[in-house]
């Protein structure tokens, strides 16, 4: 049986020392289906991606840690504090960017995987965004697939039930675009639906 891993959780420029232990994670984990990333830590897209966690004062980073290796990671900050492209599909449905806080990523290892971590990562960021008091909308996206995909596992099983239980809706049409650099093909653009939650709901 895998470890209970701590939870800890990060703000702003607290987020700085742990940067390269996210970087880490993301290229091992997103290397796999659907992501099929490329990544490289000396990438600069890497490093301009993460660094505006730090810039944010905002911002909000959950690690999962075992005897102090960092085996996972979420990450959080407010939508209008990261780069346009996310930020794009929203303006154009209307929506006031100002107050939605976007989730980044959720990256844990294998072998921790099945012991609640997921929830506790949603858990988590959402206690920092409730504390903030001053967001309507929680976010994130994911990547579009092909499900006739060749390169798709046959066992995978996507997280829309986890995040539907979650609150989240997916919004078809509402869909940023991405490069990255995808394993065999080089730089590709992505698209990624957005998922939204609104905490006004049900008032």
């Amino acid at each position: 049986m895998p470890t209970q891993p701590e939870i800890r959780r990060f703000r702003g420029a607290e987020i700085a020392p742990w940067l390269d232990h996210v970087a880490r994670l993301r290229i091992a984990v997103f290397r796999d289906w659907p992501y099929l990333y490329d990544g490289d830590r000396d990438d600069p897209y890497e490093r301009e991606y993460l660094a505006a966690y730090v810039a944010s004062p905002d911002s909000v980073l959950v690690l999962a840690l075992d005897g102090g290796r960092v085996v996972g990671a979420a990450t959080g900050l407010p939508l209008a504090h990261d780069p346009d492209a996310f930020s794009a599909p929203l303006r154009k449905a209307g929506l006031p960017v100002p107050q939605v806080f976007y989730f980044g990523e959720s990256v844990l290892l294998p072998g921790y995987r099945g012991l609640g971590v997921g929830h506790t990562f949603f858990d988590e960021r959402e206690a920092h965004v409730r504390e903030l008091d001053r967001f309507r909308w929680t976010a994130f996206c994911s990547v579009d697939r092909d499900p006739g995909d060749p390169r798709r596992p046959p066992d995978y099983r996507s997280n829309d039930s986890f995040w539907h239980r979650r609150g989240y809706t997916r919004l078809p049409g509402m869909t940023a675009h991405l490069p990255w650099n995808e394993i065999g093909k080089g730089e590709v653009q992505h698209p990624l639906t957005f998922w939204l939650h609104d905490w006004r709901a049900g008032r």
